[in-house]
């Protein structure tokens, strides 16, 4: 008879080899004693890269870094009690922006529940609305069959990505001892359960319908926040030159940057949608929406402004319209979206259209508010992903990046837009690209200094803005508050400095912008972990 701690041990081995099977390739482990079966089995499995985080809030970041920049499910694993309960913030933010987590809870048994015991607490269904399923595991049985948790876990990581990526939750109890007894024995895995997701196709009958609303008339193409697929940068600015209208880009929309034709991107509409004479001359008739609602306040009033048409192109099950005035929703992948609109001969916008949005937007140049984005551009060196913190840092980005043939990369958590985590998500895009940059405000850096500890050994660039607390608040009418500077400006008294020596990061201050450009070339040349920090009286 197989005592318990081998037992559990077997039955962890069986899951893991599972989820490997089904293409999990990444593992990200808090330690902890009830979950020493499953944290056992994965540090023991060839075909996982484990990576250990103390700090189960940190360690949840850094896997949604990672299954955003990898695009594959990432197993993330804690003990019982309140460690999971620190992933929240995580699983919120994944379950908003579609990236596939698989949360493991370890738990006590049914015995231990709802009597006292030590680090227990009702884990079930812990994480509510925000995972796409929740799957409460009885403790492992003696004789269990392979093939349940097999294909348990196929349909896990199915359910993590298709039709709408995003957490699942598992809660496995163990009972105790949790330490097999003697050997153990590798697992072979198991034969891989061919999953196939549909290429979702637009409705033939809803494409007729949108190329003749948008043929010949004034429109507009917005582009969001999406996922990055091959060859659909070149579909729709294809389609944008058949049209002959322009495309207002956002940063995260990863269209700015790129060898595709940029001909017709508009990437300065913060400061011409301000200007009330132009964009009453020029209101489109018709919007086409690909991706996330935008960013900036500006822009999304004028994406709801289309006279005849408001139409979103979305493949996920999702509802994004809070401005009420969407008049079509197409289900359709976005890439055949686009070929199948550019297979219908769509006659172009009247003669002038789009040359007014290219004449405003060239004759635009940098008012110097954020010279600080141009010097960081210009100093990532080519192949770096930048991961962008919210509020200030990312409208900073949307207003002043530009454009350019340069390949960029751009990442945001504009999910849920917290200012949590940002820290480790950025180091877990590093951890899939090799290296990365990050763009942050001093109280969003702040908020996840502990995400330092996961720099060490890692090419990453931390650049952190300190403008003495909630800039963003500024702009907004709070400002005009007498309590302004105590309750929402905020200033803090923290020595970005000694985090950056406590944690073994190199520390760089500028005051200026060229003494910040030469610090950020320096920290790219010399490579390893960097805090550069700007100061903005």
């Amino acid at each position: 008879m197989i005592d318990t701690g081998s037992l559990n041990f077997h039955w962890s081995q069986t899951m893991v080899a599972g989820f490997v099977a089904a293409g999990v390739t990444d593992a990200v482990i808090s330690p902890g004693s009830r979950s020493t079966p499953l944290a056992l089995a994965m540090l023991r499995q060839p075909g996982l890269r484990c990576q250990m985080v103390v700090d189960e809030r940190s360690a949840a970041f850094f896997a949604l870094g990672i299954a955003k920049a990898s695009r594959r499910p990432v197993l993330l694993l804690a003990t019982s009690g309140t460690a999971p309960a620190n992933w929240l913030p995580a699983v919120i933010e994944a379950s908003q922006a579609g990236v596939s987590l698989i949360l493991l809870s370890a738990d006590r048994p049914p015995e231990l529940q709802g009597c006292g015991a030590n680090q227990t607490v009702d884990q079930i269904r812990l994480f509510g609305t925000h995972v796409r399923a929740s799957h409460a595991l009885g403790t492992p049985e003696a004789g269990f069959a392979p093939a349940y948790l097999h294909r348990l876990t196929s349909r896990i990581v199915e359910q993590a990505s298709w039709p709408h990526p995003g957490p699942v939750h598992i809660n496995q109890p163990f009972r105790e001892p949790l330490v097999p007894t003697g050997a153990t024995e590798a697992s072979d895995l198991p034969a891989r359960i061919r999953v196939g997701p549909p290429k979702l196709q637009p409705d033939p009958a809803a494409i007729d319908e949108i190329a003749e609303l948008i043929s010949g008339r004034h429109g507009l193409i917005v582009c969001g926040e999406q996922p990055a697929a091959a060859g659909f940068a070149q579909a729709v600015t294809a389609l944008a030159a058949r049209l002959d209208c322009p495309i207002l880009a956002e940063p995260l929309s990863n269209l700015r940057f790129g060898p595709h034709d940029r001909e017709r991107l508009c990437v300065r509409y913060n400061h011409w949608l301000n200007d009330r004479e132009f964009v009453d001359a020029h209101r489109p008739e018709w919007v086409l929406h690909f991706g996330a609602w935008p960013v900036g306040r500006q822009l999304q009033n004028h994406l709801a402004s289309a006279s005849l048409a408001l139409m979103q192109i979305e493949p996920w099950p999702r509802w994004t319209d809070p401005s009420d005035k969407l008049t079509h929703l197409l289900r359709s992948d976005p890439l055949a979206a686009c070929e199948a609109l550019l297979a219908r001969a769509s006659a172009p916008a009247p003669a002038g259209w789009m040359s007014a949005f290219a004449a405003r937007d060239a004759a635009l140049t940098d008012d110097g508010a954020a010279t600080h984005i141009t010097a960081l551009l210009g100093a990532l060196p080519n192949g770096t992903p930048l991961f962008v913190g919210n509020s200030l840092a990312i409208r900073q980005l949307d207003s002043h990046s530009g454009s350019g043939d340069g390949p960029r990369q751009f990442f945001a958590n504009r999910g849920a837009s917290g200012i949590d985590g940002n820290i480790s998500s950025a180091i877990g895009i590093a951890a899939v690209h090799g290296r990365a940059a990050a763009l942050l405000g001093d109280l969003t850096c702040q908020h996840d200094l502990g995400g330092l500890a996961l720099a060490q050994g890692r090419d990453v660039v931390i650049v952190v803005v300190n403008n003495g607390g909630g800039g963003i608040f500024a702009t907004l009418p709070q400002a005009q508050l007498p309590e302004f500077e105590q309750g929402w400006r905020t200033p803090q008294q923290i020595s970005f400095q000694h985090a950056a020596l406590t944690f073994g990061l190199g520390y760089a201050n500028a005051g200026s912008t060229p003494a910040f450009a030469a610090a950020l070339r320096h920290a790219f040349q010399t490579g390893g972990p960097w805090l550069v920090e700007l100061v903005l009286e």
